[in-house]
């Protein structure tokens, strides 16, 4: 059960990461779920989805929006209108001169990392990239050529894989050597690290998108599991890290909620609307 005291003011907004999250571990979303959504929003709650995912992996929850119909992905590079496909309606770019830096320290730091970038909605990796998702790159070439292309499409999240690394090790190792020129994160189980412009993540572009709302930190509930949620659990009023969250999540969030298989945000939505 959530460990939930009433939120100080009564919350205007829910903001949740999907996956390992509002998603189950098969990526769908469960009826209790749906339900809880659906009543938050009849209630005069807005909902956001705030991810890591791009645009393009946003079809699992577009029929959940509801009223809002905006989502913020790519770590809050990029903010969507699911009611029209995901299309991009904000972006916070990564300077393209700062990812070339990040990709030269990373090999430096740390030999046999491989790339890639989200560019505007494509996908494009190196050759020796592993497939770890099920996109296909619309372009295959080494990084500098990648982030070098002809043409106006802004690069949204540049990745860095390592096949030996430890994650956590490998996510402090980023940020030791190249921290200065982008913000590093994880979210994935394997040492993959997601990097961004300065100062952008899920917690700077919500907040961003709140004041223009009128909607206060303490008038927010967080949910989330992984370190790039930690900055957003940080600034919501009342933040809860679900049961299977990573141990930094846990120790750093007040309010734990069951686990994503059991329904941990359909929980508290309901309990809130109690």
């Amino acid at each position: 059960m959530p460990t939930l005291p009433a939120p100080p003011v009564p919350p205007r907004l829910i903001a949740t990461d999907l996956d390992g999250t509002l998603l189950r571990d098969d990526a769908t979303v469960s009826p209790r779920t749906v339900a809880a959504l659906a009543a938050a929003e009849a209630a005069g709650l807005e909902v956001i989805f705030v991810t890591a995912r791009p645009a393009r992996w946003m079809e699992v929850v577009s029929a959940h929006v509801h009223g809002h119909g905006v989502a913020i992905c790519g770590n809050g590079a990029a903010v969507v209108d699911l009611r029209r496909g995901g299309e991009l309606v904000e972006t916070r770019p990564l300077p393209r001169e700062n990812a070339l830096l990040i990709a030269g320290a990373l090999r430096d730091a740390a030999p046999g990392a491989t790339f890639a970038v989200e560019r505007g909605p494509g996908f494009h990796h190196e050759a020796a990239y592993p497939r770890l998702m099920w996109d296909t790159p619309a372009q295959v070439a080494p990084i500098e050529k990648l982030l070098t292309a002809d043409d106006d499409l802004p690069v949204l999240k540049l990745l860095a894989h390592h096949g030996t690394l430890d994650p956590d090790a490998f996510l402090a190792l980023g940020r030791e050597a190249a921290g200065e020129h982008g913000e590093f994160t994880r979210s994935s189980r394997i040492a993959l690290l997601e990097i961004s412009a300065p100062g952008v993540s899920k917690a700077s572009t919500l907040a961003q998108r709140c004041r223009r709302r009128g909607i206060r930190p303490d008038e927010v509930v967080a949910f989330g599991d992984m370190p790039n949620d930690l900055p957003m659990l940080a600034w919501a009023g009342t933040a809860y890290a679900m049961a299977n969250a990573h141990p930094a999540v846990l120790a750093a969030t007040r309010h734990h909620t069951a686990s994503n298989e059991d329904d941990g945000v359909a929980r508290v939505i309901e309990m809130l609307l109690s």
